[in-house]
């Protein structure tokens, strides 16, 4: 079964989001990122990961301009990667994207669902905590 563990958000203001959500729901920073493909800040609330994602202008990889804010793509951890890759293709879905490897970067799978909704499938957990 997979289970969700991973929600991005794109966002104009990567400080301005961290902060509210932050202050709001106490969700701890565990990690940051800058890098060719766009900027992000992960926040955790122990269990599951809100990435907030910021795509300057001149990165690839956002939608709407560098303004656009909303729901960019979920994350589902699974224990195997090629038969969850099966499955997704006999149910109408397909593979997206492999994520370049970069320092900070979980370098996951993308997929999109029979919708076009992107998705991210990994089999390992994000980050949780600054240690992990």
């Amino acid at each position: 079964m997979g289970k969700i563990r991973h929600i991005a958000i794109q966002v104009p203001d990567l400080e301005k989001a961290a902060a509210f959500y932050q202050n709001v729901f106490d969700l701890q920073r565990v990690s940051a990122a800058e890098s060719p493909i766009g900027n992000a800040v992960s926040l955790s609330d122990g269990v599951v990961n809100l990435t907030l994602l910021h795509f300057p202008e001149g990165t690839k990889g956002g939608k709407g301009g560098p303004d656009w804010a909303g729901l960019h793509h979920i994350g589902f951890v699974v224990e195997d990667e090629d038969k969850t890759a099966d499955k997704i293709k006999q149910n109408g879905g397909e593979f997206f994207m492999q994520l370049p490897k970069y320092p900070g970067v979980d370098a996951e799978k993308k997929y999109k669902d029979v919708n076009g909704v992107v998705f991210d499938v990994s089999p390992h957990d994000w980050r949780q905590t600054k240690e992990g």
